[in-house]
């Protein structure tokens, strides 16, 4: 078989080969290894002459000392707030007010967040009695902080020692920046295959592909994990909406305010992300639902020639909507087409496929590391030996799941039923808008 494949390959035309992979001409490997690859020769250079506008921005902001808050809403996470809270204790940044919220806990968060705070860890402890999900959690921390930048964080989620500092300077490099999302990687990466070829992808979209994002300014996410925000911007919105996704959509409205997003790579947050595929497949069903939710319904506003059009808007919701829904669609019709029309050579073509696709996450692997080069660890590096098993994670077991999550949102408004949020607050979440 080994020997047909390679005769196949070496007697493809250049007509054959577009025709054959021509999602992968076409689309991956134009937008996520040339693109990118083209953006990070510019980022890299830039990064190292805005040096001196750092050190700058990094001398006002401990000159000025601002009380910085870190929010920490959550539901039964007590035993991950002490390693949070003692990965704050060794932050360069000092300033902090530390508030958690109890969102309804039946563990024993109460009594372990009661004893860091008895032992000065952490600096207020609110608990909810009744659940009322996690924007009701993160609206409740806000009213409760006093800081003049807000940090969202996870609870299950460590930082990098200097990560609040590196995190707040590009607030002090331009006044328009209202949010910097943190770059987000796996704590867990070692503990199963799943969480290893998460690590990955989080290297691949977050870390690469928001600072690429970021620097285009179509910035459309500052991770709920960690970003950080400017109070005032938080309380024109009112906090955050309900729902799963909340992240992205604090994050837009942020953007309709006119006020700039970016992402910050080197502000490192380490998080923990589900040990199984049958774990993982829940959380991304639920994230790719919010996609369509907020970005085809919610905010499709910033698709229609308003006065407040922007045409940065415009280009983050039509890039994210183009990738993320019409070419995951794209590629069941590439099977279709593969199987009807080219069915005698289809062993051939998944080989390719899949030799190609493997590449190119090696491509974009090694990109994530050039960029991160400063804040990786070794067992990230060792990653690179796990890059075979992207393709079918990404291409086909992601892909599934992202497309049974779009069907089950454009049919069913799945997202309202999520048991994410208390049945309560989506029911009446729903009722106000649909």
């Amino acid at each position: 078989m080994l020997n047909d494949t390679w005769d196949f390959i070496t007697g493809l035309s250049a007509a054959q080969l577009i025709s054959y992979f021509w999602p992968f001409f076409l689309f991956d490997l134009t937008r996520y290894v040339v693109f990118d690859v083209l953006i990070l020769t510019l980022y890299l250079p830039r990064r190292k002459r805005n040096k001196q506008r750092r050190a700058e921005a990094r001398r006002l902001l401990f000159h000025e000392k601002p009380l910085v808050s870190v929010i920490v809403p959550g539901k039964n996470e007590g035993k991950h707030i002490p390693s949070l809270a003692e990965s704050l204790t060794r932050q360069t940044y000092k300033k902090l007010e530390i508030v958690i919220v109890d969102d309804g806990s039946d563990d024993d968060t109460e009594i372990i967040c009661r004893k860091l705070h008895k032992d000065g860890k952490i600096d207020q402890y609110v608990r909810n009695e009744v659940r009322g999900g996690k924007a009701s959690a993160a609206n409740t921390a806000l009213y409760y902080s006093t800081g003049k930048y807000v940090i969202h964080l996870d609870a299950d989620s460590e930082l990098r020692y200097d990560s609040i500092e590196t995190i707040l300077l590009p607030f002090y490099m331009d006044a328009n920046i209202a949010a910097v999302g943190g770059d987000i990687r796996v704590a867990n990466l070692s503990q199963t295959m799943a969480t290893r070829t998460q690590a990955i992808e989080y290297f691949k979209g977050i870390s690469t592909g928001r600072t690429v994002s970021s620097m285009l300014g179509i910035l459309r996410i500052i991770a709920g994990a960690y970003g950080a925000f400017r109070r005032d911007a938080l309380d024109r919105l009112g906090g955050w909406d309900v729902g799963p996704g909340l992240d992205g959509d604090i994050t837009m409205k942020i953007r309709k305010l006119g006020l700039k997003v970016v992402h910050e790579p080197h502000a490192v947050c380490y998080t923990n992300v589900p040990t199984s595929f049958r774990k993982l497949a829940r959380q991304r069903f639920r994230w790719d639902r919010s996609m369509v939710r907020f970005r085809a319904r919610k905010h499709v506003d910033v698709l229609m020639p308003t006065s407040n059009f922007r045409l940065s808007n415009f280009i983050a919701t039509v890039e994210n909507l183009f990738y993320n829904l019409f070419l995951n669609f794209k590629w069941w019709f590439y099977v279709a087409q593969v199987i009807f029309f080219y069915g005698a050579l289809l062993q051939h073509i998944i080989v390719v496929n899949y030799l190609l696709y493997t590449l190119a996450n090696l491509a974009e692997f090694l990109v994530a590391m050039v960029l991160l080069r400063k804040t990786l660890r070794k067992q990230d590096i060792l990653l690179i030996l796990y890059l075979p098993l992207m393709p079918l994670y990404t291409g086909l077991y992601l892909r599934i799941v992202r497309t049974y999550a779009y069907i089950m949102e454009f049919i069913h408004k799945a997202s309202y039923a999520d048991r994410w949020n208390p049945w309560k607050v989506s029911r009446v979440v729903k009722k106000d808008r649909l």
